[in-house]
């Protein structure tokens, strides 16, 4: 995972997003510091999920963007999405069905862990750390839907983001998993030094953050 001496601050300045008959978001700027999470809030077509994608890289027509988004001091506009380092975890857990449980995790994985003893250990050190040990050989299918969300969490972080985005990843989830899964996500995105966007309708998400909330009108 991302480690806390590698982390930089996300930075988005001034940003506009438009569909061809409104604005969507205008001259928004700030900074998320590196292990902080900023929550962006907003009605339905506000372009929270928008700011997301243009975040990420992968925002297309009919949308227009512009703005700088930066990682520390490298500009990440034209930079495509694979190079950017950013991660997201969106509601649904997007898991590939045809994996194991370990298959879906050694998938995240960067190229720069070689040997396939050193990346099956990777995986089973991540599943420990998330109380899933021994979980790596399960079919996907087979897990609850709190441990899917656990696994496709560790599959971003293993893939060692320098920035997360979360796209709603609490919503599918009832109110005790959602509570217990919340927790993890923003120990483990804190403890890795990861600046976190966090988009959600629920004010107990953004609350849970104890970070700045950013409101779109």
């Amino acid at each position: 995972m991302t480690h806390a001496s590698d982390a930089q601050p996300l930075r988005l300045t001034d940003v506009r997003i438009a569909l061809p008959d409104r604005v969507l978001i205008d001259r928004l700027s700030f900074t998320v510091e590196a292990g902080g999470i900023v929550t962006v809030m907003g009605p339905s077509g506000s372009g929270k999920s928008a700011l997301l994608s243009w975040i990420g890289g992968f925002l297309g027509a009919p949308f227009t963007a512009r703005g700088d988004v930066a990682l520390g001091a490298r500009s990440l506009v034209g930079v495509p999405a694979h190079a950017r380092r950013v991660g997201i975890l969106f509601q649904d857990d997007l898991l590939f069905p045809h994996l194991s449980v370990a298959g879906n995790l050694l998938f995240g994985l960067p190229a720069a862990i070689a040997g396939r003893r050193q990346r099956h250990a990777a995986v089973e050190r991540a599943l420990a750390e998330a109380g899933l040990a021994g979980f790596g050989a399960r079919d996907p299918a087979t897990l609850s839907g709190g441990q899917r969300a656990r696994v496709a969490l560790l599959r971003t972080l293993l893939a060692q983001p320098q920035a997360l985005l979360l796209d709603e990843p609490f919503g599918k989830l009832d109110a005790a998993l959602r509570a217990d899964f919340r927790r993890f996500v923003f120990e483990d995105a804190r403890r890795a030094g990861v600046p976190t966007v966090l988009v959600t309708h629920d004010a107990a998400d953004a609350e849970a953050t104890g970070g700045p909330v950013i409101e779109l009108r």
